[in-house]
């Protein structure tokens, strides 16, 4: 079994803490909402810059707890976090691990992705929204718009991954 380094738990420690202080903004703010979810994806890239999957469980975990704790256990919001984009880059890592062909993965996570976003639209927004085109045709909706945007939000996650290895390699050199 790997032996945990100080700097290991030291990046899974500040990722924790980045998600939380961005998931709990975004729940307080509700326009921050998916911007919270985007910059905690990205904070959690930092134990995986390293390869330490124990450090981002841990990340992860303790980010789900602290943000519901801080967020008045306003967890219908925080669904799509732990659904999807917690998750997200923890798939992207085994993917690119595993050398999964690119365009299946694709596929796959946004079946995903389109499967988390109908089950956040079912549990909150299904109750408040009357507005019968959406009630109607909110699978199509969501399969093309929802699997337009996932395609996007892939190709940008890949390169801020790019990003947060250069600059924890960085870090790690000083």
């Amino acid at each position: 079994m790997k032996k945990f380094s100080a700097y290991e738990i030291a990046l899974s420690a500040l990722s924790s803490a980045i998600a939380t202080i961005f998931l709990t903004v975004g729940i307080y703010s509700e326009i921050l909402l998916f911007t919270g979810y985007l910059f905690a994806c990205v904070a959690l890239m930092l134990p995986l810059a390293k390869q330490s999957w124990a450090g981002y469980a841990l990340a992860y975990l303790s980010t789900c707890l602290l943000t519901l704790i801080f967020g008045s256990f306003r967890f219908w919001e925080l669904l799509p976090f732990i659904m999807f984009f917690g998750l997200h880059p923890l798939v992207n890592e085994l993917q690119l691990k595993t050398k999964i062909n690119r365009w299946l993965a694709c596929f796959l996570k946004a079946l995903w992705f389109d499967g988390t976003v109908y089950l956040a639209w079912k549990v909150v927004f299904a109750i408040t929204t009357s507005i019968p085109f959406i009630d109607t045709y909110i699978l199509p909706i969501i399969f093309v718009g929802g699997t337009l945007f996932f395609v996007l939000y892939d190709y940008l996650a890949y390169r801020w991954r790019d990003l947060v290895n250069a600059l924890v390699k960085r870090v790690g050199k000083k």
